[in-house]
């Protein structure tokens, strides 16, 4: 099973676009588990793929990559893992970055940061059932720095050329911040999966993704929003607010 197949299958099965952010503020490990754990049940009925930041887990020390490694089994099978560590290197250190990703994390999919060039990918689209998501236009003010600026030949914006790298990809996708998805920029954006940060706290506002209607999947992350806003709530109530509100903004 690809790494689109899964998806699909689950956003089927929660009829959710949900995407929890495991963002993990911890000063141990075991706080950072705990707290994993008890998200994972409260919100997995309402979520369509988890999506671990790994500079969270990193800030832990050995410690806390171990905890990365061992969320694949935390996590039960059928619920996609994108694994945020937006990596962009060229030649060996590229493959031992897919190895790292795929073989040790077991991550499904992961973001990629293609500004040193399409070669950068080379050594992910080897896993050929896995997938990965291109930032494209990010939900931080600097987006506007590169990513939204115009080349002298063509006057196409930048985030054009990186659509283009997904030529020939099935299992390829984009990342766009909710809080930059003007809909003149959504027009030049492919119909392909998309995920989509900026929800809650950053401000996004959903109304943004009706400008133009697409058929591949998107996964619409909060973070903050489920684990730290509102803490007199639960998870659960949490989760379900954000997945019907999604629900809602998609109809």
């Amino acid at each position: 099973m690809t790494y689109l197949d899964k998806l699909n299958t689950r956003i089927a099965a929660t009829n959710s676009h949900l995407c929890v952010g495991l963002d993990v503020r911890a000063n141990t490990v075991s706080e950072a588990r705990d707290l994993i754990l008890k998200v994972i049940e409260e919100t997995a009925p309402y979520t369509a793929a988890y999506k671990p930041n790994a500079a969270y887990f990193e800030a832990l020390g050995w410690q806390g990559m171990q905890l990365l490694e061992e969320l694949r089994d935390l996590i039960p099978t059928e619920i996609p893992i994108v694994l945020d560590v937006k990596r962009g290197d060229i030649g060996e250190t590229q493959r031992y970055y897919a190895k790292a990703c795929y073989d040790i994390i077991r991550a499904d999919a992961v973001t990629l940061n293609p500004f040193m060039g399409r070669d950068t990918l080379e050594p992910f689209l080897e896993y050929t059932d896995k997938g990965f998501y291109l930032l494209c236009v990010t939900s931080n003010p600097g987006a506007a720095d590169i990513e939204l600026q115009k080349t002298t030949i063509g006057n196409r914006h930048i985030f054009e050329l990186v659509c283009d790298m997904l030529q020939g990809q099935s299992q390829g996708g984009l990342v766009l911040g909710l809080t930059n998805a003007a809909a003149d920029t959504l027009s030049l954006i492919p119909d392909v999966p998309l995920l989509i940060p900026g929800l809650g706290a950053q401000g996004g506002d959903l109304n943004a993704l009706q400008a133009t209607p697409r058929h591949a999947p998107p996964l619409i992350n909060v973070s903050r929003g489920i684990l730290y806003a509102e803490p007199e709530k639960s998870f659960t109530d949490k989760a379900q607010h954000w997945s019907q509100l999604i629900q809602k903004a998609s109809a």
